[in-house]
């Protein structure tokens, strides 16, 4: 039996095992949308603006660890998924993106709607296809699935013209998948493995130093083993948060340019550094020239072009995470069975234990209401039971340092390209993968109004996300830089014209709360996360708070500014 283009693509998404389609329809993808009720086991969610579309698909591939999938038409429809796809290329993460495109005989003509959407999102994707025959139609959907999630993720872009949808074929599910160009190593070279067991058996003030790709590969269990059994300190990137209890006494707290103290020195004094899933990127270096100046390291990651592209290494392992620690491990047990890793990093352990203790991440109290004691409040309420999402900013930051992660996939942040209003809509997304957890988003006031319109998307879809908003009536990180690298001129950074967030809230049909009052900031954000309703949580911090410790831009780890 003959099918349409838009019948084979529905039931291909559906052969995927995809559940959960953002989207936003428009002419160039109307024949999917008049399909679509046919097809009740996907659910599709309308979002109001395509970018909140593409972040709600990542949000739901963060905490679910499945790819995620959204559809909107083609011109403006189609560009007003960039940002979205470019935030989930920077951080590997795997969706499917279609987009609708003007008939292919029209392509070319600056007919009404077109763009060169592939053209355009050629640097931002793991790969991207304008489909121009419909027998192909089934394959491509495969493949764009496979190569979503396989190797290193990220997301892939489907481009279909409106007659390859109107046309029809026979409809053929290819069962296996294969492409003789594209071939990623997740098996490690067991050499490469032994040199890594070998390293850390000589090392005497080791570092493991696990990022984003820890948690893509599952690899937290591994990761979190390997440290026990070995008594090393961990440290992590924003987007590794998750992947070691932040609880455990062996973790040091984030690295990087608003890292902890102890973090930042123990990356500056160690012998070994043992890099799993992070790409060296200038957030968590600093001055290259002065990183880790002290220690051989050894670089665990999927992608061999992320080897050595920032940091030399001494020890490269090209493979999944998961795989590569699972066999370090293996070998430390059999070649190493004898060692006592305790005794061998106890005077380590008690020098970055005396770092952690004589600069822990603190904050000033002087009666106001404090942004890094909302998230602390946050975390006692929760009992750290929730997932997570932010913003971008010095709220971002102070949820990475104030709020202790326990579990991998609980923090959805932007964290390669930094993307305002990235927090609230990939928080949609995740409360659709996980509808029975408390998700949380903590927000600035200023990254907030950049998708705030999908409040409505929360309402219309009954989903409890709560929106706490640190609200300092100010652009918060560039009011910071502005004050201690700009000589204080504040130019264009005051938010103070803003709207009234409760009355916002209410008029979307959510709820709205206030907090100007430290007395009423656990009672309030209490009921405030326990009603079943979506709603936004104003809380009045204090204006001029800054993010410490602060590493500026070109020093070294340790030169940090500790107030």
């Amino acid at each position: 039996m003959e099918c349409t283009g838009a019948w084979i693509v529905l039931e291909s998404l559906k052969r995927e095992g995809v559940e959960v389609l953002f989207g936003y329809p428009g002419g160039a993808i109307l024949d999917i949308y008049d399909e679509l009720p046919k097809h009740p086991e996907l659910r599709h969610v309308l979002v109001r603006h395509e970018q909140g579309a593409v972040h709600a698909a990542d949000g739901y591939a963060r905490a679910s660890g499945k790819v995620g999938a959204c559809l909107v038409t083609s011109g403006p429809g189609a560009t007003n998924t960039v940002t979205g796809i470019a935030t989930a290329y920077c951080d590997s993460i795997p969706l499917v993106v279609i987009t609708g495109q003007v008939p292919t005989q029209l392509i070319g003509n600056d007919a009404f709607q077109e763009v060169d959407i592939v053209g355009i999102t050629r640097s931002c994707t793991k790969h991207n296809i304008l489909v121009k025959d419909v027998r192909k139609l089934s394959m491509t959907i495969r493949r764009a699935f496979y190569l979503a999630r396989s190797g290193r993720p990220g997301p892939v872009l489907v481009d279909l013209p409106k007659d390859v949808m109107q046309a029809k074929t026979e409809f053929i599910w290819p069962d296996e998948i294969g492409m003789r160009s594209y071939n990623p190593t997740c098996k490690p070279n067991l050499n490469q493995l032994r040199r890594t067991a070998e390293a850390l058996a000589r090392a005497r003030r080791p570092v493991l130093l696990a990022g984003g790709g820890v948690i893509m590969s599952n690899a937290a269990t591994e990761l979190t083993s390997l440290a026990r059994k070995l008594r090393i300190p961990v440290t992590g990137t924003l987007m590794g948060l998750g992947a070691f209890p932040a609880t455990e006494p062996l973790w040091l707290g984030m690295i990087g340019m608003h890292g902890s103290y102890a973090a930042n020195l123990a990356i500056n004094n160690a012998d070994l550094l043992v890099c799993a899933g992070a790409r060296f990127d200038d957030r968590v270096t600093g001055r290259l020239s002065a990183f880790a100046p002290k220690a051989r390291i050894v670089h665990i990651d999927i992608d061999p072009t992320s080897i050595r592209k920032n940091v030399e290494v001494d020890v490269p392992v090209v493979g999944d995470c998961r795989l590569s620690l699972q066999g370090v491990m293996e070998i430390c047990d059999t070649r190493f069975a004898g060692e006592d890793w305790a005794d061998k990093h106890a005077d380590w352990l008690d020098e970055v234990g005396e770092w952690k203790e004589s600069k822990p991440p603190a904050y000033q109290k002087n009666g106001n209401i404090k942004p890094q004691h909302v998230v602390e409040a946050l975390f006692e309420i929760t009992g750290g039971d929730a997932v997570i999402a932010t913003e971008v900013g010095q709220h971002q930051m102070w949820t990475a340092q104030f709020y202790a992660f326990t579990k991998p996939r609980t923090l959805l942040t932007s964290g390669g390209l930094g993307t305002m209003g990235f927090g609230f809509p990939a928080a949609i997304g995740a409360q659709f993968a996980l509808p029975d957890k408390k998700v949380i988003v903590v927000a600035g006031d200023g990254s907030l109004q950049m998708n705030i319109q999908e409040l409505a998307t929360a309402v219309a879809n009954r989903l409890p996300v709560k929106v706490v908003i640190l609200n300092n009536r100010h652009l918060g990180m560039v009011r910071q830089w502005q004050e201690l690298f700009y000589n204080g001129n504040y130019s264009s950074t005051n938010m103070e014209a803003q709207p009234d967030f409760v009355k916002l809230a209410e008029a979307y049909g959510a709820e709205g709360y206030r907090i100007e009052k430290q007395e009423d900031m656990l009672p309030v954000l209490k009921k405030a996360l326990a009603t079943p309703s979506p709603a936004f949580i104003d809380v009045m911090v204090e204006r001029e708070e800054n993010v410490y410790p602060i590493v500026p831009a070109g020093a070294a780890l340790d030169e940090m500014l500790l107030v």
